[in-house]
C-alpha cells in the first residue's frame, strides 16, 4: 500500500471511529450541539423547515449537519436519491417521504454504528422505501447512470481523496440528474495549529479545502454548477463545543477571525444529459 493509500486509510479509521462513538452516544460532536433543544435550533439555523424535523424519528437528528441539502432542489415522486455519509438517517427519512412509495432512497455510510441506528430507524418507523448500505464514498456501492439525486450533509470534507468523490457522484447520477450538497469549505487558508489538528479535521474544518478549489473538482468531473450559495460559519463557536477541538482556541491567534477562513456552501451541480464532442474530434466530420 502506497504512503498516500495509507493516510487515507488512516484518516478514514480516526473519522469512523469518531463517528461511531457519537453513533452510540446519541451526542453531536463539533459538527454540532449536544442537546434535543439545541439540535433542534441548530437544524433550523441551517435551513430544515420545522416540518421536517418533526417528521424524523427521535433521536435520529444528531446535530452534525452544516445545511440542508434536501431543500436545494425539488425532490420529486418516483426519483432514486443516494445519500453521501448518511449517518443515522436524517436526509434519507426527509426524501423518503419526498420521493413517495414509487421512489427509492439509497444511504452509504462506512461507519457500523451509525448504519445499524439508520436501519433500526428505518425498520421502526416504515420507512420501506428507504435502505442503507455500507461502503465509502470514494467507491460507491452504486451501478452507473442509475440515480436522479445526491444528496450530501457536511461529508465530502471529510474525504481525503475530494476529485474521487465527485468522479463517482458524476458516475452513478443519470444523465440530467443533479448533486444537492451541503458542506464546508475555506475563504483562505487555516493556520497550521487547525490544519495540524486531528480534531479539527474530525469536526469538519481542517479537511475542507478552499472553494475555487472545490468548484474546481466538480467541473472536473464533468458536472455543470448550476448553484453555489456560501453562507457566514462559526468555526469558533464549533471548534468550542468538543472539549478536544477546543483546545485548539487556546492556540489560535488572539485575532483570528473564523468567519474570514471558513464558511458554509450550498451547492447544486447537474450531469450534463449529452456530451458535446470537441471541434477537433475525429468524429467532428461525421466519420470516425
Amino acid at each position: 500500500m502506497s504512503s498516500e493509500n495509507s493516510s487515507c486509510v488512516d484518516i478514514r479509521d480516526q473519522v469512523s471511529q469518531r463517528y461511531g462513538q457519537i453513533a452510540q452516544s446519541g451526542g453531536a460532536c463539533c459538527c454540532g450541539p449536544s442537546d434535543s433543544g439545541s439540535i433542534k435550533e441548530h437544524g433550523q439555523a441551517i435551513g430544515y423547515s420545522e416540518q421536517d424535523l418533526a417528521s424524523l424519528p427521535d433521536g435520529a437528528n444528531l446535530g452534525l449537519g452544516c445545511g440542508s441539502p434536501t431543500s436545494l432542489t425539488l425532490i420529486a415522486e418516483g426519483m432514486t436519491v443516494l445519500d453521501l455519509g448518511s449517518g443515522a438517517g436524517v436526509d434519507c427519512f426527509i426524501a423518503a417521504k419526498k420521493v413517495g412509495p414509487s421512489g427509492r432512497v439509497i444511504g452509504v455510510d462506512m461507519t457500523d454504528a451509525m448504519l445499524e441506528k439508520a436501519r433500526r430507524f428505518a425498520a421502526d418507523h416504515g420507512y420501506d422505501n428507504v435502505e442503507f448500505r455500507k461502503g465509502v464514498i470514494e467507491d460507491l456501492p452504486i451501478d452507473d447512470n442509475c440515480v436522479d439525486l445526491v444528496i450530501s450533509n457536511c461529508v465530502v470534507n471529510l474525504s481525503p481523496q475530494k476529485p474521487r468523490v465527485f468522479a463517482e457522484i458524476e458516475r452513478v447520477l443519470k444523465p440530467g440528474g443533479q448533486a444537492a450538497i451541503s458542506d464546508i469549505v475555506l475563504l483562505k487558508e487555516l493556520p497550521e495549529a487547525i490544519t495540524q489538528d486531528l480534531e479539527a479535521y474530525i469536526g469538519c474544518i481542517s479537511g475542507a479545502v478552499l472553494i475555487n478549489e472545490y468548484l474546481a473538482h466538480t467541473v472536473a468531473a464533468g458536472l455543470n454548477i448550476a448553484k453555489a450559495d456560501r453562507k457566514g460559519y462559526d468555526v469558533l463557536s464549533v471548534l468550542g463545543c468538543s472539549p478536544e477541538a477546543g483546545k485548539l482556541l487556546e492556540k489560535l491567534p488572539k485575532d483570528f477571525d473564523g468567519a474570514a477562513h471558513v464558511s458554509s456552501l450550498d451547492l447544486l451541480a447537474v450531469k450534463p444529459t449529452s456530451v458535446e464532442m470537441p471541434q477537433s474530434s475525429c468524429c467532428s466530420g461525421g466519420t470516425c
